[in-house]
């Protein structure tokens, strides 16, 4: 019982993260529109937002949706992977890539 007290609690908190790139997700589509630029932030910022919606959702009968929610672990272990990939890569961007790196890798596990 108590697991599952912690499951809900994270599913919460990782949910309401997810859906608060509401904001930087439109911001961004903004800018984008009025600089005329291609930028894969967006679609990126999106898809979170709607797994923080679907965590949100799986927090009331975590049991019932186990699927969503090891799915959510492995999509974000998969992202920490490619950012930290990417980081060895990509020097100039390197510390806020293994932050964000360490951040979805938390997460994944936590979820996982």
């Amino acid at each position: 019982m108590n697991r599952e007290r912690v499951l809900k609690i994270v599913l919460v908190l990782v949910g309401l993260l997810f859906v608060a790139g509401v904001y930087p997700l439109i911001t961004s589509v903004r800018s984008g529109w009025q600089a005329n630029r291609e930028d894969a932030e967006p679609m990126g910022i999106s898809l979170y937002v709607m797994m923080g919606i679907f965590l949100l959702i799986a927090a009331r009968k975590p049991a019932a949706n186990r699927g969503v929610i090891v799915f959510a672990g492995w999509l974000n272990i998969a992202h920490a992977t490619v950012m930290a990939v990417m980081a060895v890569h990509v020097t100039r961007a390197r510390q806020g890539l293994l932050i964000a790196a360490a951040l979805f890798g938390v997460i994944g596990v936590a979820l996982s």
